[in-house]
């Protein structure tokens, strides 16, 4: 699995006009999933960015993560994060799971999401042509990648 997070003063995720996510402070979480990916990997995944420490504190420190300010999350899945671009100018996407893999990973993400949050975690819709609006605050983006956790 590969996730983008950003940390975000405000997102939404508008599908045919209507906005079906809407959060402030918090993080905007973009994930794809490989058909390698297990729960081993959402566990992970979901307790890294849970705990990331990317909020400052009192002095401005980044020392507080999403949990710790009480702040929001909207997932957004993204099939293009295992774009493939070695050859050519088009992407591949050979690496990224079809529907029938990827969506049961991405739902037990989603939940795994709001079990080590505590709370209700708003999404996109999975394969929905997602209009994604934020204002990418610091700016401060991470890429994770499970295949790199060890």
């Amino acid at each position: 699995m590969k996730a983008v997070i950003q940390r975000v003063s405000e997102a939404s995720v508008t599908i045919d006009g209507n906005k079906v996510a809407d959060i402030q402070k918090g993080l905007l979480v973009l994930v794809g999933v490989e058909d390698t990916s297990n729960q081993e990997d959402i566990n992970w995944l979901s307790s890294k960015i849970v705990n990331l420490r990317v909020f400052g504190d009192e002095n401005g420190v980044m020392n507080l993560s999403v949990k710790d300010i009480d702040g929001d999350v909207i997932v957004v899945s993204q099939f293009t994060l295992h774009a493939s671009t070695k050859k050519g100018n088009r992407p591949s996407y050979i690496k990224a799971s079809k529907p029938d893999i990827a969506i049961p990973v991405y739902e037990k993400f989603v939940a795994q999401m709001e079990s080590d949050m505590g709370k209700k975690i708003q999404t996109g819709e999975f394969g929905a042509d997602m209009k994604v609006a934020l204002i990418n605050d610091g700016p401060v983006t991470i890429i994770i990648d499970t295949k790199n956790k060890e």
